[in-house]
C-alpha cells in the first residue's frame, strides 16, 4: 500500500461500503437476497469504465478512487470477511445437530451433493477442460446456501412443517460434506503436480483435518463439559462468608475470534482452505452457545465486514469478456438447477411427491457458498477468469429464482395458508424423518 495516502484509503472504504450496503438495500426492497445487491456493486465499480463507454461517457470510479493502483487491503478485508462469515454458519449447525437430523435428510444431503458434483465435473471435462478446474467448478455446484429457503420459510410461517426440517436438517450434512469436498479438491489442487501418491497424501491429510476436528468436537468436547457439569457444587453456607478473589475470565466475543482464528490458521497450515477451519470452529464453538453466546455480537462484525468479500467477488468479473461464456453459464444454471432438484428431492420421495418438490427446490439456492469455492480455486490459478464469471452467474442466478420455486412449491401443496395450520397435519412424521 505503498503511496497511497490515509484520506484516499478512507474514501475507497467509504465509497465501496456504501455501495455495497445501498445494493443490499435495494435488492432486500425486491426480494431478493442482499448478497446480489453487493456483488452488483462490485461489478458496476470495477466495469464502470466499460459501461459508461457503451453510453458515450468518459467515467471510471475504479480508477478514479485509485484501486487500480493497490488492492491489498480490499483482499485482506475479503478474506477476514468470508472467514467470519464462514464461522458464523457453523454457528447455527452445532456438531450434536448431526446425530438428530434423521435419515430421510442424510439421505437428501449425500444424494444432492453427488449428482452436481459429478455433472459438474463430466460437463468441464467433456469441454476439454483440465482436471483441478472441473473439481472446482464440481465443489461449486455442490454448495447450498439454506439461508434464502430459511428466509422464505419463515416468512411463510412454516417452520414447524417436515419439508422444513428436513431441509434444515439436511442443510447441516450438506454443508459438512460440501467443506470435505473442498477439502479433498483444495488438497488435489495443492499437490497435483507432484504425482497421485502426493495429491492422495495432501487430500487424505485434509479429509482426516476435517474429521478430526468433527469427532474432537461433537464427542470428546461435550463429553468433558458434561463431566465438568457433573461435579458437585457446595451449598452456600452464610456463616463462612469470606472475600473471594475474582477468577479470571475471557468474553465470549474474543475467545469466539481466537477459536475461529486459530483453526483457520491451522486449516490453511495443513494445507486446506482457511474458510474450512473457521466452519469447524463455528460448529465447535456452538456447542456451547449457552455458555459462551457470541451470535449477536458478530453481527456488527459481520455487518462491516462480509460486504468486502461480496464486493471483492464483483470486482473479480470482467463483464468485457462475460460474453464468451453466457451460454456455459446458462448450461451451468440448468445444471445446477436440475440435479440438485432431482438429487435432493429423490433422497425425500418417501414422505411424498409434494414433499419431495418442496425439498428439491429448497436445496437449489448455491448463494455465496458456491461463489467462495470458485474464489478459492480462482486464487490458486485453477478456475481461469471465464469460469469464476461462470460460478459467479450460477451463484446468482440460483439463489434469485429459489424463493420463488419455493414459494411456489409451498403453495401448491399446502394452498395459499401462511400460518402453518395445514403443515402441522405432518407432524407426526417429521419427528422420525
Amino acid at each position: 500500500m505503498d503511496g497511497i495516502s490515509i484520506e484516499t484509503i478512507l474514501l475507497q472504504i467509504l465509497v465501496l461500503f456504501t455501495l455495497a450496503k445501498l445494493g443490499g438495500m435495494l435488492c432486500e426492497r425486491v426480494g431478493i437476497s442482499s448478497v446480489i445487491g453487493e456483488i452488483a456493486a462490485g461489478i458496476l465499480v470495477v466495469n464502470s469504465g466499460f459501461l459508461f463507454q457503451l453510453i458515450g461517457l468518459n467515467f471510471d470510479l475504479f480508477h478514479l478512487l485509485s484501486l487500480d493502483a493497490d488492492m491489498s487491503l480490499f483482499e485482506v478485508l475479503s478474506e477476514l470477511g468470508v472467514i467470519f462469515l464462514l464461522f458464523a454458519v457453523g454457528l447455527e449447525t452445532p456438531f450434536s445437530e448431526l446425530r438428530k437430523v434423521g435419515r430421510t435428510a442424510t439421505l437428501v444431503a449425500v444424494l444432492g451433493v453427488i449428482l452436481p458434483f459429478f455433472a459438474g465435473l463430466t460437463l468441464i471435462l467433456g469441454l476439454g477442460h483440465g482436471q483441478t478446474e472441473a473439481l472446482f467448478i464440481g465443489a461449486a455446484m455442490v454448495a447450498t446456501s439454506v439461508g434464502i429457503t430459511a428466509r422464505v420459510i419463515k416468512d411463510m410461517d412454516l417452520t414447524r412443517s417436515i419439508e422444513s426440517r428436513v431441509i434444515i436438517g439436511a442443510a447441516v450434512i450438506d454443508d459438512v460434506l460440501g467443506m470435505i469436498v473442498l477439502a479433498v479438491v483444495v488438497g488435489i489442487a495443492a499437490g497435483g503436480s507432484n504425482g497421485i501418491i502426493d495429491i492422495v497424501l495432501v487430500s487424505a491429510t485434509g479429509i482426516a483435518f476435517v474429521l478430526l476436528v468433527i469427532f474432537f468436537g461433537s464427542i470428546v468436547l461435550p463429553k468433558a463439559r458434561k463431566r465438568a457439569n457433573g461435579k458437585r457444587i457446595e451449598p452456600f453456607d452464610d456463616s463462612t462468608v469470606c472475600v473471594r478473589k475474582r477468577k479470571f475470565s475471557i468474553s465470549p466475543l474474543p475467545l469466539a475470534i481466537i477459536v475461529c482464528l486459530g483453526l483457520s490458521f491451522a486449516a490453511s497450515y495443513a494445507g486446506l482452505a482457511a474458510i474450512i477451519g473457521a466452519f469447524l470452529a463455528g460448529m465447535a464453538f456452538a456447542e456451547f452457545k449457552d455458555k459462551w453466546p457470541c451470535d449477536e455480537d458478530f453481527r456488527p462484525i459481520n455487518a462491516f465486514l462480509v460486504p468486502f468479500f461480496f464486493l471483492f467477488v464483483g470486482m473479480s468479473v470482467d463483464l468485457a469478456s462475460f460474453g464468451n461464456v453466457l451460454v456455459l453459464a446458462a448450461i451451468i444454471t440448468v445444471l445446477a438447477v436440475v440435479t440438485k432438484y432431482v438429487g435432493c428431492g429423490m433422497g425425500a420421495l418417501k414422505l411424498g411427491r409434494g414433499s419431495a418438490n418442496i425439498i428439491g427446490v429448497g436445496m437449489v439456492p448455491r448463494g455465496e457458498v458456491g461463489i467462495i469455492v470458485a474464489t478459492i480455486g480462482l486464487s490458486m490459478n485453477a478456475v481461469s477468469q471465464g469460469m469464476f464469471s461462470v460460478v459467479v452467474f450460477m451463484s446468482m442466478a440460483t439463489t434469485i429464482i429459489a424463493p420463488f420455486l419455493l414459494t411456489w412449491a409451498f403453495r401448491r401443496k399446502y394452498g395459499e395458508c401462511s400460518n402453518g395450520d395445514q403443515a402441522e397435519v405432518h407432524m407426526g412424521e417429521a419427528s422420525h424423518p
